[in-house]
């Protein structure tokens, strides 16, 4: 199969997926924004309402991180079944094992484009002013999708090789999820403390940029973006290699495991 045939292929199972996914419910592709603003208002209530919660612009504060978030862990925690899950058409072709974490990936990037929308709007809506500096937001997305499609990868290897790993990405979504600076500050922190959270947890680096370009019209640090978009880089081409090599064998365990 050629790349534009692997492409197309991947933007028709998406699609598809979408399809069906919306036929399920009756509010259908409102969903796509419906969710993650709940998400975002129940965390709200918690963090606000119940434990009083005080600081300024909070709101917007737990809206932009929370979406991002919910962009990575929702992507990465179904993609890592998903080869699993099309154990029938594994188990009948042989195609690239990477076209099935690849189709979620891009169900998410089309629901994504909605839910980025409607934050830009929400922050205009609240006084923020879409600036030079949201240029910075075109790195920060590629480096992004690749962090994506490469914690993909794994997942979906791992899965293959134990169906329990599906249940430890959950949980270690979870453990992102508070420790990634969605419902504090990072940079609240000491400096030493911050430079090694922002170090050590490239998700909190990612959140923590987009508040700073679309909150604070304020750069990025681009030498730690770059580092962030090699790295996953390099891991997402390995984990290619990985499996087009093992590619009988992930199938053979997809549908034994």
């Amino acid at each position: 199969m050629s790349l534009l045939q692997y492409v197309h292929l991947i933007d028709i199972m998406a699609r598809m997926n979408l399809r069906a996914d919306a036929t399920r419910f009756f509010l259908g592709y409102i969903w796509w924004i419906l969710e993650p603003l709940l998400w975002v208002g129940v965390f709200y209530v918690v963090f606000v309402t119940i434990m009083g919660s005080r600081e300024a612009d909070f709101l917007m504060f737990l809206a932009t991180g929370k979406l991002v978030f919910v962009w990575f862990s929702k992507s990465v925690a179904s993609a890592s079944s998903s080869i699993v899950n099309g154990k029938g058409l594994v188990g009948k072709i042989d195609v690239p094992k990477t076209l099935f974490p690849m189709a979620v990936v891009q169900e998410g990037i089309y629901k994504q484009i909605a839910v980025f929308a409607t934050l830009a709007i929400i922050l205009v809506a609240n006084g923020y002013a879409v600036t030079a500096t949201w240029w910075y937001l075109v790195p920060l997305l590629v480096v992004n999708y690749v962090v994506i499609v490469a914690c993909a990868f794994v997942g979906a290897c791992l899965v293959c090789l134990a169906r329990d790993f599906a249940q430890l990405i959950t949980l270690g979504m979870l453990f992102l999820m508070f420790t990634s600076g969605i419902f504090w500050d990072v940079r609240s922190l000491d400096a030493e403390k911050a430079k090694l959270v922002l170090d050590l947890n490239p998700i909190a680096f990612l959140i923590d940029a987009y508040r700073q370009i679309m909150m604070h019209a304020t750069a990025p640090d681009m030498l730690h973006l770059f580092t962030i978009g090699v790295g996953f880089g390099a891991l997402m081409c390995v984990m290619v290699l990985v499996m087009r090599h093992r590619s009988q064998y992930l199938a053979l365990r997809a549908l034994t495991a």
